[in-house]
């Protein structure tokens, strides 16, 4: 028999930081669309109300949009995450002042053991949005 002496893992939180060369008027749909996130996120989306639910080969998985600022961030909460605690994806643009530089900063919830493989698929999401956005 198995002793059970596991208490709840707490997700971890982290953010990622990539310069986009490129207005966040044409980045922000990409990030908020259906036919934009297909372009680079995933295989196929459909929205039902504030409900995306986000289709990879065969496979799907819906999360709410919890918060949406046109051209600045959006929010979503994987509606299967069974964690209580406060997790989410988030991409917010933003745009130096001084220099008009943007960037897009993912922030998103794993587990230690899991961080790194996630930071590696952001990366590699990345490079496909970049490719769409022809940067």
């Amino acid at each position: 028999m198995m002793k059970i002496n596991e208490q709840k893992r707490m997700k971890k939180k982290f953010e990622l930081e990539y310069t986009l060369n490129a207005s966040p008027k044409i980045i922000f749909p990409r990030l908020s669309t259906p036919s934009g996130l297909a372009e680079w996120f995933a295989d196929d989306i459909n929205i039902v109300g504030n409900i995306f639910t986000f289709s990879w080969d065969q496979v799907e998985q819906q999360a709410e949009m919890l918060t949406k600022k046109e051209n600045q961030c959006i929010r979503f909460k994987w509606i299967d995450d069974d964690d209580k605690e406060d997790t989410y994806f988030e991409f917010k643009i933003h745009q130096d002042e001084l220099t008009s530089e943007v960037a897009l900063v993912i922030t998103d919830f794993a587990d230690d053991n899991e961080i790194a493989g996630a930071k590696e698929l952001w990366n590699s999401q990345i490079s496909d949005l970049k490719r769409a956005l022809g940067i």
